[in-house]
């Protein structure tokens, strides 16, 4: 009898679960945490998508099995969303499938897909899923960069050349989870060309799709004519209505890819609960004043953090999209190491932040910063970050309190 399971082997300690595990020691013991490290939102979903839930919840007739590829009308609420957001048409029965949030998406489809010893292109830094959903069905991951530069098509022309076998999915992720970063639709253009030439599987996650700044809408790989004939697209009600733990997503675009993940969901679920999956649809039908006012406290959010950390002596890209900041670790810390610099965090300043390298080994020497407290404690967070960096002995702004 195997003392270690295969797929067990494959898997590292997951980085950022050490911090979590500090950090929720920590709250236990009465201490004051501020937690920028999850992506958890702090804001309740909208009142009319509550109330129907618990509406559909009082019906006898609610509480039985599902369906694993997502009621009708949630599907169609889906495919209603993709035409006024971004122009494309969506066939609710062939190219649209709810999943139990993104992260159990792209997994199973993961599973649907790959075979052992399959390639698969996956950005480095990356939210975990996008390497380790592959690597659990048996892939081998080879990365490529999550920065949309010049390099970045140089890397995937390498892959291709050099890799064997040659790879046969790429995985994007934007804007980016961890980095924030964003494309436009020419990149998009560009990457849909390349896929077809390479004849490669495109999967977009568009987790962040409605949280974006200064005024650029951020844009869909399915805009581009004949994306769908190599793509599937992601997206998640998590952040946009702030129904995180409802765990409501959705897979759509290419046929071929959204039978093959219908196919393996109704061998392992019977899909969310029929009464969260009517509120999803509220949500989804309902007003959208939510959408355009968590976006703009996301972005207030943002601005107070980069313009308080930097008083405080740390200075804070801002970044275009997303809940998150991508924050390089302090020059005269650098040495220190992300994870090790969390840590400190934790213990000395009393704020929780994410590990880069929890992202691969490309994100050391950074931490992902979670915009998921209000402002004020956002501002608490800076005071005691400086206090932290004076007594390291890090030059902080003589004036002004952060």
């Amino acid at each position: 009898m195997s003392e270690e399971f295969y797929r067990m082997k494959r898997l590292p300690p997951y980085v950022i679960a050490e911090v979590n595990a500090m950090r929720a020691a920590a709250r236990a013991a009465g201490e004051d945490i501020i937690d920028l490290g999850m992506g958890n939102p702090d804001l309740p979903p909208p009142d009319h998508v509550i109330a129907k839930l618990c509406e559909v919840a009082q019906k006898p007739s609610a509480h039985g099995y599902s369906q694993s590829m997502g009621i009708p009308g949630l599907r169609k609420a889906q495919a209603n969303y993709y035409s006024r957001r971004f122009g494309v048409d969506l066939d609710p029965e062939t190219e649209v499938v709810v999943t139990m949030g993104s992260k159990e998406g792209l997994a199973s489809l993961a599973t649907a897909i790959t075979a052992p010893g399959d390639v698969v292109l996956a950005p480095n830094p990356s939210y975990p899923i996008h390497m380790f959903g592959f690597i659990i069905a048996g892939a081998t991951i080879r990365s490529v960069p999550t920065t949309p530069d010049e390099h970045y098509w140089q890397s995937l022309e390498r892959a291709m050349a050099f890799t064997v076998p040659r790879p046969s999915i790429l995985v994007v992720g934007y804007p980016s989870n961890p980095t924030a970063e964003t494309v436009d639709l020419a990149f998009y253009e560009r990457l849909v060309a390349w896929a077809k030439e390479n004849k490669v599987w495109v999967l977009s996650d568009l987790a962040y799709s409605e949280l974006y700044y200064d005024g650029n809408p951020t844009p869909s790989i399915l805009q581009v004519p004949g994306a769908k004939d190599v793509a599937v697209e992601f997206t998640s009600l998590s952040k946009t209505y702030s129904m995180a733990g409802w765990r409501i997503g959705f897979a759509v675009g290419n046929k071929q890819l959204i039978a093959a993940l219908k196919r393996v969901k109704s061998y392992l679920d019977y899909g969310a609960f029929t009464p969260i999956q009517a509120a999803a649809c509220a949500a989804l039908n309902g007003p959208q004043d939510i959408v355009q006012k968590n976006r703009e406290l996301y972005h207030k959010r943002r601005d107070v953090m980069v313009e308080a950390f930097g008083r405080a002596g740390w200075d804070i890209p801002a970044p275009k999209a997303s809940m998150f900041a991508w924050a390089p670790l302090p020059p005269a810390l650098k040495e220190m190491g992300s994870l090790e610099f969390s840590k400190q965090l934790l213990t000395h300043a009393k704020v929780a932040v994410a590990p880069g390298v929890g992202y691969g080994e490309d994100g050391e020497g950074y931490v992902r910063i979670a915009m998921v407290e209000n402002e004020q404690r956002l501002r608490q967070a800076a005071r005691n970050i400086k206090q932290y960096l004076k007594s390291m002995g890090v030059n902080t702004p003589a004036q002004g309190a952060a």
